[in-house]
């Protein structure tokens, strides 16, 4: 089950947001098992980032592998996810979903610590969505 919360003021699409957790814990075969996806603001995110990361500063996704029943838990930063999409000339639908499925990833996972595990990273994201996602 994909659990969508939505704690900042902004309208995001949590239909497409769903849909693309299913898709990928489909084709990996984690349909069965639960994902929590919590979108917050900079504020929140900054906080979270300091505890975790070591980094006071937002970011625009933090995952939490989870345990037998549970994949994980993605808290995505949907404000820092605007500022990507108009830094990186995208829209903000092909922003978060890009974001989502790198946090996806990571659960997975895979690491962008090295710039082979971003490489590796970056190909399989984008490789999914131009496959599955429409």
């Amino acid at each position: 089950m994909v659990e969508i919360n939505n704690k900042t003021k902004s309208k995001i699409n949590l239909a497409l947001t769903k849909k693309v957790a299913e898709k990928f814990l489909k084709l990996n075969k984690m349909e069965n098992r639960d994902i929590s996806i919590a979108f917050i603001g900079d504020a929140a995110m900054r906080k979270l980032n300091k505890t975790y990361r070591g980094k006071d500063k937002p970011t625009d996704i933090l995952a939490f592998p989870g345990d037998d029943d549970c994949f994980g838990e993605i808290i995505i930063d949907y404000a820092q996810i605007k500022r990507q999409a108009k830094a990186y000339k995208n829209s903000a639908r092909q922003e978060l979903i890009f974001i989502l499925v790198h946090g996806l990833l990571h659960l997975l996972g895979y690491e962008d610590e090295t710039e082979e595990g971003r490489k590796k990273m970056d190909e399989l994201g984008r490789s999914f969505i131009a496959k599955h996602i429409t």
